[in-house]
């Protein structure tokens, strides 16, 4: 069995009193979903998932240490992927997408995301983030 470990983020902004997630559309295989990627050499989880999000998005976060969800499944035969998922606030508010792997991306409120995500994976991913910072 092949392992593979990715990590992203669930980026979000306040917008008055709206609380927005950015999803991203990937161009390979047309999924919304979060920015997120493969671990290079001894990076930790949380540069792993900023460096991802930068790349993807154009965007600098802080990573929350207080939030922290994996998921796991089989991409392909033979394969099990990790993913792990962090919360990420954006220090800033333009998003440059990365071309060759993002088609799209969209701020959405927690319905409208819930809604458009994929995978029922980003699904539970979302409403635990969602009930984390909800709790604070």
């Amino acid at each position: 069995m092949k392992l593979e470990k990715s990590c992203g983020a669930v980026v979000y902004r306040k917008r008055k009193e709206r609380v927005e997630f950015l999803t991203v559309k990937s161009r390979s295989y047309g999924h919304w979903g979060f920015p997120k990627g493969h671990v290079e050499g001894g990076e930790s989880e949380r540069e792993t998932a900023a460096r991802e999000v930068r790349e993807e998005t154009g965007l600098d976060i802080k990573i929350d240490q207080r939030f922290r969800k994996s998921v796991r499944y089989s991409p392909y035969d033979g394969t099990l992927k990790t993913v792990v998922y962090f919360i990420g606030i954006p220090s800033g508010e333009g998003v440059t997408i990365q071309r060759d792997e993002i088609q799209d991306y969209r701020w959405l409120d927690y319905d409208e995301t819930l809604a458009l995500l994929t995978f029922d994976n980003d699904r539970m991913v979302l409403k635990e983030a969602a009930a984390e910072l909800a709790a604070r």
